[in-house]
């Protein structure tokens, strides 16, 4: 059952490469929001995989090592698989009484439909917040196949002129990497593949139910981008 609190939730929606990451670290720094993000949720699972490991969720068994090759070629995992572990920490998150912000989730039709109603009951429909970041295809590959992120914080580094010859994280000084297999163009392609058929969807689930979407440019550079959501947010 859901408490009277006036915590939030912000969920950032858009394609591969949209700035999800780098909008959700503004944005959870700046409201002080707990930075909920799928990927590195599901990275977490798959390290800490192990051998043979299988997870039963309503009924069927999900073998781990499976799930993690579908992530690893750019496909998304098993629903009901994603699905739990999301639904799982939410709760744990509410339970020690935090806002969230959710980047990368949801991403299907079966998450929408089973996350979004758990967020309403323990949160109100009313602070629940859905920013769609809108690209195009072309940005979307570009990005992807120019991006790195950092070892230890996992933080994205956005490519410019100013920082393409960095090879340490500004922020920890960790060791800068692209992930490998996952931000190469063909594998970028299969991602927004997927994007379109799985996770649009999403959007006439959310007229339905009532939940209201702001649409951003994500295009532009990510200091209007940040300005225009919370400009949006706060009206």
């Amino acid at each position: 059952m859901r408490k009277e609190n006036k915590k939030i939730v912000i969920i950032i929606m858009g394609a591969p490469g949209a700035g999800k990451g780098t909008q959700g670290e503004l944005l959870s720094e700046k409201l002080n929001l707990y930075y909920f993000e799928t990927s590195k949720i599901l990275e977490e699972k798959f390290k800490e995989e192990k051998r043979g490991e299988k997870i039963k969720i309503e009924g069927k068994e999900y073998e781990v090592l499976k799930e993690r090759k579908l992530w690893e070629a750019g496909k998304l995992c098993d629903p009901p698989f994603v699905t739990y572990l999301v639904q799982k920490k939410i709760k744990e998150l509410f339970r020690e009484g935090k806002s969230l912000l959710l980047s990368g989730s949801p991403r299907t039709l079966y998450e929408g439909e089973r996350v979004l109603p758990l967020l309403e009951e323990l949160y109100g429909k009313e602070n629940i917040k859905i920013i769609f970041l809108d690209i195009s295809a072309k940005d979307s590959i570009w990005r992807n196949s120019h991006r790195r992120i950092c070892q230890l914080m996992r933080h994205p580094i956005l490519y410019s002129e100013e920082t393409k010859h960095l090879t340490k994280c500004p922020l920890d000084g960790s060791k800068l990497l692209r992930r490998k297999g996952l931000d190469d163009p063909e594998t970028i392609k299969v991602r927004l593949k997927e994007y379109k058929e799985r996770t649009i969807p999403l959007f006439d689930y959310f007229k339905r139910e009532n939940f209201k979407v702001i649409k951003i440019d994500g295009s532009l550079p990510p200091a209007e981008v940040f300005e225009n959501i919370l400009k949006a947010i706060q009206k």
